[in-house]
């Protein structure tokens, strides 16, 4: 499973890192040692985590707005059969669904705690990984 760094925790959650450092202190997110003694937290958990944590926007939005948005954000499940796949992520306080081939999430690696960017343009959700 993947594991992110503070950091990298706090800038998907759309927090500062003490406040993740707090939360861990408080034992709201559970983290642990990596193999060279930095505090990281699972993915699959994380991502658990802002989907209970999700709560719709508090603004109506509305009136003019670009035509390609990108939303960092976590991956929470994944359904594949042989051909098609459902990815389902949680990008701060909204899920982003996409439809995609079970052959791109295999490409993509997307799995419970991936970190991805989906990118929508009209109707079509591209999911997109960092690069390594």
């Amino acid at each position: 499973m993947p594991n992110l760094r503070i950091r990298d925790a706090a800038e998907l959650l759309g927090v500062s890192d003490d406040t993740v450092r707090r939360w861990i202190d408080t034992g709201v997110l559970g983290a642990h040692k990596d193999a060279s003694g930095r505090l990281v937290i699972d993915g699959k958990d994380l991502a658990a985590w802002a989907v209970a944590q999700a709560r719709p926007p508090q603004v109506t939005l509305g009136g003019a707005s670009s035509a390609r948005n990108r939303f960092p954000g976590l991956v929470t499940n994944v359904v594949a059969d042989g051909v098609m796949a459902q990815v389902e992520m949680q990008c701060g306080p909204f899920t982003v669904i996409s439809l995609m081939s079970s052959e791109s999430v295999r490409m993509l690696g997307l799995e419970p705690g991936s970190v991805a960017v989906a990118s929508v343009k009209a109707t079509t959700v591209v999911v997109e990984t960092p690069p390594a």
